[in-house]
């Protein structure tokens, strides 16, 4: 079916609609992964967001469940190139339409995505709304106004609580919207993992005699989750905490630092970053739109990763407290791998403090 991509500069593309055909607007990013649209697709970092895949050719391996990195996709869209109509894997349980379509997710397809990536570089992120109608210019205003990710984290968030493995190291989880080969990160390591919501109080999480607190991804603006930035205030002087992505950021405001919004991210899984410790580089898979602002950093709070590309921050740690995180994802999955050695920094980190 034929529809059309519009941004909120006014710029339009037209390309076919498939998957759920309905309407829908979003922040539109872009991802330089050549594979894992799979794990793209179901990471909750990017609810309310209209994803776009450079790589041209999407769909090829199909989908299967064991790879989803949540309960179901958490984008708002999806825009792609070309679609595959005939996926060709051993593992293939769904074609990319169909999975669609079961979990009412819209998306367009023959978009000249280098030339829309190009544009976001350029004019920075912005919202979209990917259509099957003639909207009339006045209606697509009030859809962008109407749009608002501010409630992100409450819509990803865990329900309850749930405690997984059975190692003598326990880890509590604050659950922004975590993926699932986080948790497989912690429990390959030997812990016991006890995931909580995102805004359980303190004094309930000091209740299960934990070694430590993970802060987890998720999506939105770490600003926007004030009380859970006092939360986080408290338990750094009651235990060591660690985190990742949103998790990072969160932990920088809790110590006075700030963050801020980037033009155009970083999402994909070919992001060099530099261990100003060691020195060496690792080829990193990254999603957030927000970073924290060196000039912000504190005196007790030293920087121990950067980003190759733009020389923003991508690592810090308390110079005296058990409180470090980083801003990539060493949980990559598909990958790459390079990097995932940090879950032994926190894992030592708790056992160390223990």
């Amino acid at each position: 079916m034929k529809g059309r991509l519009i941004l909120e500069n006014g710029i339009a593309f037209e390309g076919n609609c498939f998957g759920k055909i309905s309407d829908t607007v979003g922040e539109v990013v872009f991802n330089t992964g050549m594979t894992g649209y799979q794990e793209i697709l179901t990471d909750p970092s990017y609810y309310g967001q209209i994803v776009s895949m450079t790589y041209p050719l999407i769909g090829n391996y199909g989908i299967n469940i064991d790879d989803s990195q949540s309960d179901s996709p958490k984008v708002r869209g999806f825009i792609i190139r070309e679609r595959c109509q005939e996926p060709n894997n051993f593992r293939c349980e769904f074609d990319l339409d169909m999975y669609l379509k079961k979990n009412n997710i819209m998306a367009i397809e023959g978009i000249d995505t280098r030339y829309l990536t190009k544009l976001i570089r350029t004019a920075g992120t912005m919202k979209g709304l990917i259509t099957t109608g003639n909207i009339e210019k006045e209606d697509i205003n009030k859809c962008f106004e109407g749009f608002s990710n501010k409630n992100a984290v409450k819509e990803v968030t865990a329900k309850q609580i749930k405690t997984l493995g059975d190692g003598s190291c326990h880890v509590g989880i604050l659950d922004f919207g975590i993926k699932n080969n986080i948790v497989n990160s912690f429990l390959n390591k030997g812990c016991k993992v006890t995931v909580f919501p995102a805004f359980t109080h303190t004094d309930e999480l000091l209740k299960y005699n934990l070694d430590g607190i993970f802060l987890s991804n998720g999506p939105g603006d770490p600003t926007d989750l004030p009380e859970v930035i006092e939360n986080i205030r408290i338990l750094i002087h009651k235990m060591p905490v660690t985190g990742i992505c949103l998790g990072t950021q969160l932990i920088a405001l809790a110590l006075g630092c700030e963050t801020t919004k980037m033009k155009f991210g970083h999402r994909g899984c070919n992001h060099p970053v530099k261990n100003l410790k060691t020195g060496k580089v690792t080829i990193t898979s990254q999603n957030h739109g927000y970073m924290i602002k060196e000039e912000s950093l504190t005196k007790d709070i030293e920087v121990t990763h950067t980003n190759i590309n733009d020389k923003t921050i991508e690592g810090i740690r308390h110079k005296h407290l058990p409180v470090m995180g980083v801003q990539y994802h060493p949980e990559a999955y598909p990958g790459p791998h390079d990097s995932n050695i940090i879950f032994d920094d926190f894992v030592n980190l708790y056992k160390g403090a223990k």
